[in-house]
């Protein structure tokens, strides 16, 4: 079992910038890769940024340029560091891990609000 905790959402001004935590305790050597994604009101669930095990990286379109991905495996922890904050980038952000055997656990979510 994976258990992921999510940290470090809020409330924050256009332009301003914001860092997501993500813990991950449990069977941690199951994880092949940890990503955020996020779902507005009214739209679906989408992928914000993923790292791979290897270092692999990819970002949606919307945030490239802007947000940041990282893990420090020290602490099991993974971070998605978000600058230059929109209005549209409000939203519940999910912490997610994927894991062997095509298994994925999500975390619970933590709100991000973008004010204009």
């Amino acid at each position: 079992q994976v258990r992921l905790v999510e940290s470090g959402g809020g409330l924050v001004q256009a332009g301003g910038s914001l860092r997501l935590s993500c813990v991950a305790s449990g069977s941690i050597s199951m994880i092949n890769a940890m990503g955020w994604y996020r779902q507005a009101p009214g739209r679906q669930r989408e992928l914000v940024a993923a790292n791979t095990n290897s270092g692999r990286t990819n970002y949606a379109d919307s945030v490239k340029g802007r947000c940041t991905i990282s893990r420090v495996n020290a602490n099991n922890t993974a971070y998605l560091q978000m600058n230059s904050l929109k209005p549209e980038d409000t939203a519940v952000y999910y912490c997610n891990a994927r894991l062997n055997w095509g298994l994925e656990v999500w975390g619970q979510g933590t709100l991000v609000t973008v004010s204009s």
